[in-house]
């Protein structure tokens, strides 16, 4: 039975497939600063990178363990709070600020899946909902700390006494963490855990039938996809130089989710080319000026109209299609 209900989700790959994914990824980091002209497109790669970082996390909660959150920009901005706070007033080396901030959101993530995992449909949208606006208003109400609705200026990131300086730099760090996240991310969906993760996916109801701990596995999900937002929020947060809690806000956890989808879920590559369209194209768009959002509205429509499954398990299929034509 739980092969049954397994199969209805995108299976992992092969090994070799994999290994290929990984060195195409790979080579696309390595060769796209050649394309890029100046420090503006560099910016716009480095945005898109730590979205993909985001997005690969989550898509191992929505698209792997179908569990939906509306919330995940909360540990983006607790991640990039954290980091900020922690170096900048209180003078604690980057690295430990990072991982301070990724162990916190972990432990809270852990304590709030708990409970919310519980629920289903719309009412564990509306929990995670609730969690993101929660996090948001702390940010934006918490003056002292966090600087208010204006934000707060973080001190650079250093590292064994060097700065991380300018974007040529900054891209090359994402690029190392994003292809280290698609790489955690495919090994452990290739493990007992994924096989878990699409069984629960596929069916609760027969996954628990035959020994699977389906609230075990959420959790797990869950606190995984929260760490990975942390560890971006934390080095945009050193990135940018600034954080505001409009980072934590509603409308960046639907654009989440927004990238998740339309790159195709249960595809981590799905879910990083959903991430980086979605960042580069507002850009393209500007050519249109007022009406860009109802371009890029329209662009969406068409893709989960005509493309339900996303963007890259749709082309799959129809590869595969000819393939077999």
């Amino acid at each position: 039975m739980v092969q049954i209900a397994a199969t209805r989700t995108t299976a992992s790959p092969p090994i070799n497939t994999r290994l290929l994914s990984l060195a195409a990824l790979a080579a696309v980091i390595a060769t796209l600063p050649l394309a890029l002209t100046n420090n503006f497109h560099l910016d716009i790669a480095i945005l898109a990178g730590f979205n993909a970082i985001v997005c690969v996390g989550l898509n191992l909660l929505i698209g792997y363990a179908g569990q939906i959150s509306l919330g995940h920009a909360g540990f983006f901005g607790i991640g990039a709070y954290a980091s900020g706070i922690l170096v900048t007033t209180y003078g604690w080396p980057p690295i430990a600020a990072l991982l301070a901030g990724a162990v916190s959101v972990g432990v809270l993530s852990f304590l709030l899946a708990k409970p919310i995992l519980r629920l289903k449909g719309h009412y564990l949208a509306m929990a995670t909902l609730g969690i993101g606006i929660i996090v948001s208003i702390v940010l934006r109400t918490e003056t002292g700390l966090t600087g208010g609705p204006d934000g707060m200026m973080v001190d650079s990131f250093k590292i064994f006494g060097l700065e991380l300086y300018g974007e040529k730099t900054w891209y090359w760090v994402v690029g190392v963490v994003l292809f280290i996240a698609v790489w955690l991310s495919l090994n452990l969906i290739d493990s007992p855990v994924g096989r878990a993760l699409r069984a629960v996916h596929g069916s609760e109801v027969a996954a628990e039938v035959v020994g699977v701990d389906t609230a075990r596995y959420k959790v797990m999900a869950f606190v995984v996809s929260a760490v990975f937002a942390s560890v971006a929020g934390s080095l945009f947060a050193h990135y940018t130089g600034l954080i505001t809690p409009a980072k934590a806000d509603f409308f960046k956890s639907i654009e989440l989710v927004t990238m998740v989808v339309f790159g195709g879920m249960a595809s981590t590559f799905g879910a990083v080319i959903g991430a980086v369209l979605l960042t580069v194209l507002p850009q393209a768009l500007t050519v249109f000026q007022d009406y860009s959002q109802i371009v890029l509205g329209a662009i969406l429509m068409f893709t989960m109209v005509f493309m339900p499954k996303g963007l890259l398990p749709t082309i799959e299929g129809l590869i595969a299609q000819r393939r077999r034509a």
